[in-house]
C-alpha cells in the first residue's frame, strides 16, 4: 500500500486478535500482489507490457476498470489510470525538481484514457500506454478488508491503512473513534482538527507527504492528465466522510481536480468534508 497500515480493535482475546489482523493483512497484501504497478507478473503488469495486443482480465480487474472509466466520465476527463507515464516526469519527493515541457510534451500522447479499448472482459492498449490503479486502490483495499473483518468479529474495529480509514464498530464507551487530521507543515506532528467517526468512512486527498517545492511554488502529486502538470488552486488537504472508503476517496480526488472550486463540488455532493488550505 505504500503505507502504515494498522488494525485497531477491541478483543480480551490475542488469538482472536492475531487472527484479525492476519485476515486484514493477507487481503492487502493479495490487493497489492496483485493491482500493484511495481510489481512484476501481476495483471497490471500484464496490462502495461502488452505491447498493442488484446488481454483479457477477470471480474475483479474488470470491475476496477469499470470503476475508473466512471469516473473518468465523472470527472471530464481529469481522473485518468492512463496518466501514471507521467510520473517519467515528476518525483514528488519534496525536492524542487520540475520537468521540462519537453519532457512531458513526449509523454502526453502516450496518456488518455479514450485511447484504450475496454470492452469487458478485454482491455487493449496502444503501444507505450500504461495504466495505474493507484488513485483507487488503497481505499478498494480498506473496503476489501473491511468486509473480512466484519464478518470475523463483533468488537469495535479501526482500519488504517496510511490514511484511508473504515470504522466498523464504535470504540467502547465514548461510541466514537477519535480521528486526527494532520496539520500542515509548520505546525509541528500535531492535528488540525479530530473527527469523531462512530462508523463508516473517511479518506484524505492532498500534498503533505509527496510534493514538489519549485521557487517558491508548492506543485502537489495530483496531476491534469490534459497537461500534465499538477492541479492548480486546489486546498492542501482534503477530507471527506462517506459510507465506504472507496466512496470517500473518489469525491476526496475529484475535489482536487476540481481546483478552486473544491470545496463547491463538495457541498454539491452534500457529504460531510474537512478542508485545509
Amino acid at each position: 500500500m505504500g503505507s502504515p497500515c494498522e488494525v485497531l480493535t477491541r478483543l480480551n482475546d490475542a488469538g482472536a486478535a492475531r487472527s484479525l489482523v492476519d485476515s486484514v493483512a493477507g487481503e492487502a497484501w493479495r490487493i497489492e500482489d496483485k493491482f500493484s504497478r511495481y510489481l512484476g507478473g501481476n495483471v497490471v503488469d500484464r496490462i502495461n507490457r502488452s505491447d498493442g495486443r488484446p488481454v483479457e482480465v477477470d471480474d475483479e480487474t474488470a470491475n476496477l476498470l469499470d470503476f475508473a472509466a466512471s469516473l473518468y466520465g465523472l470527472s471530464d476527463g481529469l481522473f485518468d489510470i492512463t496518466s501514471g507515464l507521467l510520473r517519467k516526469a515528476w518525483t514528488f519527493d519534496g525536492g524542487d525538481r520540475v520537468p521540462t515541457d519537453d519532457l512531458i510534451a513526449s509523454i502526453l500522447p502516450h496518456v488518455g484514457w479514450p485511447k484504450v479499448s475496454w470492452e469487458r472482459p478485454t482491455i487493449t492498449l496502444q503501444k507505450d500506454m500504461q495504466i495505474d490503479f493507484g488513485g483507487i486502490g488503497k481505499e478498494y483495499a480498506v473496503d476489501r478488508a473491511a468486509g473480512l473483518a466484519a464478518a470475523r468479529t463483533a468488537a469495535p474495529t479501526l482500519l488504517n491503512f496510511g490514511g484511508d480509514i473504515f470504522a466498523l464498530r464504535p470504540a467502547g464507551e465514548t461510541r466514537t473513534w477519535q480521528v486526527g487530521i494532520e496539520a500542515l507543515e509548520g505546525q509541528g506532528r500535531q492535528a488540525d482538527r479530530v473527527i469523531r467517526l462512530g462508523q463508516g468512512a473517511l479518506a484524505t486527498s492532498g500534498d503533505a507527504r509527496r510534493f514538489v517545492l519549485h521557487e517558491g511554488v508548492r506543485y502537489g502529486h495530483i496531476l491534469d492528465p490534459t497537461t500534465g502538470w499538477p492541479i492548480r488552486g486546489a486546498p492542501r488537504s482534503i477530507t471527506v466522510a462517506a459510507d465506504t472508503c472507496t466512496q470517500a476517496g473518489m469525491l476526496a480526488t475529484l475535489a482536487i481536480l476540481s481546483g478552486a472550486d473544491a470545496e463547491k463540488f463538495l457541498e454539491a455532493q452534500g457529504v460531510r468534508f474537512w478542508c485545509q488550505r
